[in-house]
Parts: C-alpha cells; structure tokens; sequence
C-alpha cells in the first residue's frame, strides 16, 4: 500500500531493501526489461478508468527497479524547491536588499550551506499569505497594515 503522498512523512526519505528471495529478483530484471524508453503505460483509476503514468515516474521506477534487481537498497528522497535571495527578492516584488534585512531580522528563515543565502519556497510562500492576510483595506482602497 502506499502511503499517502500528502503527509510530512511522504517528504522525508525512505528506503526499501531489495527482495530476499530469487523469484522477486526476477520479476525485478522482468519489469526493467518491459520499461523501455519511450513506452507509456497505464493504470487503472480509481473510477475504473485508465490513467497514464507520467515518463518521470516510469524512469523513477525503472531506476528502482534495476537497482533492487541488482540487490541494492533504493532510498526515495524528496527535494523542496528553494531560491537564491535575488529569486525570493523577485517573487515577493521587493529589492534584493529589502530581503536580505528581512532574513537577518529573522522575519524569514533561511539556509545558508555556504557562501550565499538560500530561502525555501514553502516559507517565502507562508510570508507572503501572512503579508495579505494581515493587510487591512483602507480609505480609497489603500491598503494599510493592521497593528
């Protein structure tokens, strides 16, 4: 069974070790073979009707596939989309260094695993839904920050 691809665990990273016994092992080999490049396959819906696998996932469960077949471990990890601070910057429609005093205030969290800033998307996002929803509609249409 799967688990369901919306929960926190579904982000962080699993890993399935490959099958004990010969017969899964060649049902692996099996499955490779019948994945080559440029075939689609599909699935049944839920509602009865056919849903085609996207080309991402088949490559995902081809590499899978062949590793487990060769008696390696596969671990699935999931990657969250973060941006330099000119890329945040841009988003939110501010300057770059408008961003960067927002980071060192501690307003926005931030990695830096090196030399450069790095803000994840998710929580440019949350900023950004806090920043409109703390938005109070003023005379004229003017929008001004609630205090």
């Amino acid at each position: 069974m799967l688990r369901d691809v919306h929960s926190p665990a579904a982000a962080a990273e699993h890993t399935i070790d490959p099958p004990a016994d010969g017969a899964a092992t060649q049902q692996l080999r099996e499955l490779v073979a019948a994945l080559p490049a440029g075939t689609s396959w599909t699935v049944s819906g839920a509602g009865g009707g056919p849903l085609a696998l996207p080309p991402e996932l088949l490559e995902v469960l081809g590499l899978a596939a062949e590793a487990l077949a060769e008696g390696r471990p596969v671990t699935l990890s999931c990657h969250e989309p973060v941006l330099s601070t000119q890329e945040a910057a841009d988003l939110l429609g501010i300057s770059r260094p408008t961003l960067v005093r927002l980071l060192d205030s501690g307003v926005l969290p931030y990695d830096q695993p090196r030399r450069h800033r790095r803000v994840r998307l998710a929580d440019l996002l949350a900023y950004q839904a806090r920043c409109h929803h703390d938005a109070v509609p003023g005379p004229a249409g003017l929008e001004r920050r609630a205090t």
